[in-house]
């Protein structure tokens, strides 16, 4: 289609950006439900943790004591889905004393300017 517009079924690039701590708020399950989404339609999705988003995927996560359901063990079933482009900014985790071995799922670990590369190459950036 040379007018610009897209046609019916393209696949775009999705990055899910997770910057916020799992619990608190709903915006951890919110990301989690629309990658989850996007991968039914096909789409090429990546999910990206950063600042205490990286929390979402650490390992050990208890949640009795706050009276929630702990919805990390979702994240290891992402590859089932066809979402295994999984990324954390190492900044993000040496500023938390983290490192992959604390981590439920694979990740590949990117410095900022190669989470910077990846944004560039996104059809769709969501910040959750």
């Amino acid at each position: 289609m040379g007018d610009g517009t897209q046609g019916v079924g393209t696949v775009k690039r999705f990055l899910f950006v997770n910057r916020r701590a799992p619990w608190g708020t709903a915006y951890a399950l919110e990301a989690l439900d629309a990658v989850l989404i996007a991968a039914a339609f096909d789409q090429d999705v990546s999910v990206l943790f950063v600042d205490d988003g990286v929390y979402q995927i650490k390992n050990g996560q208890d949640t009795r004591a706050i009276g929630v359901k702990n919805s990390s063990p979702a994240y290891g079933a992402l590859a089932t889905c066809d979402v295994d482009k999984l990324y954390v900014e190492r900044e993000s985790l040496e500023a938390r004393g983290l490192g992959e071995r604390d981590l439920l799922v694979p990740v590949r670990v990117l410095g900022a300017q190669e989470v910077a590369e990846l944004m560039d190459r996104q059809d769709v950036i969501l910040s959750f």
